[in-house]
Parts: C-alpha cells; structure tokens; sequence
C-alpha cells in the first residue's frame, strides 16, 4: 500500500463559494490526498448549515458544515493552509481582491479565477498588484490566478503546442460555448447579452474590457514564445435570434441577442499573431456558420497553430452528468486546486499560469495500490 502522505503533506483548504467553480472545487479538495477540507463559506443564507458534499453534488457527506462566517472559517487554517477563493469577481471586483488580500495576510496560499487583470500579474497596475505582493509578503504565502475559460486553454496548452510546430504564424485559442444550460441566468442575460435587445450593449464586451479581461492571457502566451505585443485589439459580432428560443434558462424571443462572438488580438510586427476567440450562442440554431465544436455539441475548446505544420487541439470535457459548461468549470477549478500543493512549497508571491507547473494526477495509482 502506498503512503499517500509521503508524497503529499495535509494541506486544510477553504472553498470560499459554492456556484459553478466552487462546486467543482469541493469535489477536488475531495478527491485530492494531500488536502484535506476545513471549511467552506457561502453568501447563500440557504446553504448556510448544509454539507460540503451535499453542496457539491457529491453521494456522499464530507462533515463539513457551510457558514457565512468568513472570519470563523479563515481561523480553521490556523495562520497557513490553502483558500480557493471561487466567489464571483466580475461585479465585485474590490470585495473580492479584499477577501484575496485577507487570506493572503493570515498565511493562506490562494488559487482564484476571480481577478482577471492578475491572470498576467506583470502587466497588472501597480495600484493593484503591490497591495497584493505586501499581503503575500506579509503572510510568507502565493496567490495563483487562472481564468475559467479555461485558464489553461490560454496558457499552458498553447505554449505546450508551439513546441510541435517549426515554424509558427498565429496562435488562435477557442472558447465555443453554448449558454442554454449554464447555471449562471443573471451572467448569461445582463453580462453576455443574451436575450437582451440588440441595442444593448453586454457589459462583457464594452470597449476595453474584453482586453482587461483576455489581454493577460495573450500576453502569457507572447511570454512563452519570446515576443513582444506591440497592442490589442478587438473585434465583436452579435447575431440575433430568428425565432423563440426556450431554455433551461427561460425563455428567449426573436430579434433579441442569440450569439456573440469577440476576439482579443495581441498584435505583433502588425499582424495579428495571438488571438483568443470566443464564441457563444443561446441555441446552436443562432450563428451555424460561425466555428462549432467538432461534434455539434454544446461546447469545446480548441487551440489552433497556424505554421509548419499546422495544428489543431480540440478538448471536451463533461461533469455533472454530461454537461460541458460544468466540465469546462472542472477542468479549470482541478488546475487551481492541484497546485496548491507545490503553491505552499514556493517562495510567497504572485504567480501565473506559466509560472506553475502541470500536476499529474494521482488518483489511478492511488486506487491501483
């Protein structure tokens, strides 16, 4: 039998929200052997008492009650421990970086997708970063930030295919994603657009804030390949339904917004070299012609290398019964939580998704001892 904690010292973790990513990191604090949960903090006065595992759609107890007492919950790490903070940071963006801030100075390592200017903490503005980079110097701990689309979709992946082409003239990462089954309606309406007037313009595509929340991830992947981008730009295509739609979100009528597309270009000697491309859709009858995943189904991600040879790397993943917005979710909440390990290990700091290394999983050879 193989001692798990050999290989893996106990790490307490707190899961601090419980939607989409949370869920999916309670399943793999869960999983994981050298973690162990010591709490989860919920805003959801109805999830305040239940079970972890209930929370995350687990068949099984996991003896951790949920509470809304993030103080309470930060002092079961006793000054170390690990904080995946999975709670939304897109319309509170300063509450989050405080909750962050918070648990880095008691000497929690954190993992989050949650700030998006810290997906490439370099480029992210001093007024941000070094409030943040005294909090990890002041708890002696390491914050890691990577996106849900997924972080490594715009990062690892890209750079890790490179490496099979000689000669390399764009880089294009894909997110196409069917929102009809998405467990986030208020996001899928008010922040995407979807099922609002065309007049309206989804606060995810404003000017500026598609670069704000992408542009650190082109900037990842020039890093990994040894250039500069000299700026970004952005392209956006909306489509409108042509007739009603009915989802597991509602209802959604004619003549309103049905599909997005956007594109985040780091371009480079002129050109657009660096492109993460996003494609999304109500139903799959809205912009057929725009790119769908390889199968017709409801989602993928793709990295495509155009140059000698060319190369194209499609990744489905599905959870919670077959959906692919939650294995999308998942594939993105295990890249966090598996590097908490090697997080607590490193010297305190910001870190990206180039700086962290892949961690194998060890859950076969865990069950073939």
């Amino acid at each position: 039998m193989v001692d798990e904690n050999t290989f893996y010292p106990s790490v307490p973790v707190l899961v601090w929200g419980t939607g989409n990513m949370g869920r999916a990191s309670l399943r793999a604090v869960a999983a994981h052997p050298g973690l162990s949960l010591a709490a989860v903090v919920v805003s959801d006065p109805a999830k305040v008492g239940r079970d972890a595992g209930d929370l995350a759609g687990l068949d099984r107890t996991l003896g951790v009650a949920a509470t809304d007492d993030a103080a309470a919950a930060l002092a079961t790490l006793d000054g170390g421990g690990a904080v995946v903070y999975a709670a939304s940071g897109e319309l509170r963006p300063d509450e989050a970086v405080a909750d962050i801030t918070r648990a880095l100075s008691v000497g929690a390592v954190v993992v989050t997708p949650s700030v998006y200017a810290l997906y490439d903490h370099r480029s992210a503005p001093a007024e941000l970063r070094e409030p943040i980079e005294k909090a990890c110097a002041d708890g002696g701990a390491a914050l890691f930030v990577s996106g849900i689309d997924p972080g490594w979709g715009n990062d690892l992946l890209p750079a890790l295919v490179s490496g099979l082409a000689s000669e390399v003239d764009q880089i294009r990462c894909q997110e196409i994603f069917d929102y009809s089954t998405y467990d986030a309606e208020d996001s899928v309406r008010a922040i995407v657009g979807m099922g609002e007037p065309m007049d309206y313009e989804p606060p995810m595509v404003a000017p500026g804030i598609p670069s704000m929340v992408w542009g650190g991830q082109v900037r990842l992947i020039a890093r990994a390949l040894g250039v500069e981008v000299d700026e970004l730009r952005e392209t956006v295509e909306r489509r409108a339904l042509d007739s009603d739609v009915t989802t597991a979100l509602g209802d959604f009528r004619a003549g309103t917004q049905g599909a997005l597309r956007f594109e985040v270009q780091g371009i480079v000697g002129g050109e657009p070299r660096i492109v993460i491309e996003h494609v999304t859709r109500i139903s799959a009858s809205c912009a057929y012609d725009w790119p769908m995943p390889p199968d017709g189904g409801d989602g993928a991600h793709r990295v495509i290398v155009e140059g000698r040879p060319r190369i194209e790397v499609n990744v489905e993943a599905t959870d919670e019964g077959g959906n692919r917005a939650a294995g999308g979710n998942a594939t993105a909440a295990n890249r966090l939580v598996n590097a908490i390990p090697w997080l607590r290990a490193a010297p305190p700091g910001l870190y990206d998704g180039l700086d962290v290394p892949l961690a194998p999983s060890t859950y076969l050879s865990r069950r073939e001892a």
